[in-house]
């Protein structure tokens, strides 16, 4: 099944764990979104610097720290996702609550492992 994905965080080097989770994603044909520090492409997917209005999102999957969490909570309330995948080192039980409080699956787990797992 198709998941429009949002990978918030994402990073032009491909060394990085979310570049890696975009080409993955892409890989398994799940329709991919990006926005990060800069701007750049990666496997086709344009990564933007502003937060926007993106139609049907149905996972989030964070790869930003706690601290940097809060100045996307609205804008991803915004987009009402199905979930929020929070991979390892993004974990924060304040952004959870907030996330259950408006229905939204909160998924602490990895985008890689999910994939490689076919449990996307």
């Amino acid at each position: 099944m198709k998941k429009r994905t949002l990978v918030i965080g994402a990073s032009l080097k491909p060394s990085r764990y979310s570049n890696i989770a975009i080409r993955r994603l892409v890989q398994h044909g799940q329709p991919t979104f990006a926005i990060g520090l800069r701007e750049g492409e990666v496997e086709g997917v344009q990564i933007k610097k502003d937060k926007p209005q993106f139609e049907d999102i149905d996972t989030v999957t964070l790869y930003l720290s706690p601290p940097r969490q809060p100045e996307y909570y609205d804008y991803i309330l915004s987009l009402d996702p199905e979930r929020v995948i929070f991979n390892p080192g993004t974990e924060n039980p304040e952004f959870y609550e907030i996330l259950q409080k408006n229905n939204i699956e909160v998924e602490p787990a990895c985008t890689l492992v999910m994939l490689s797992t076919n449990q996307y």
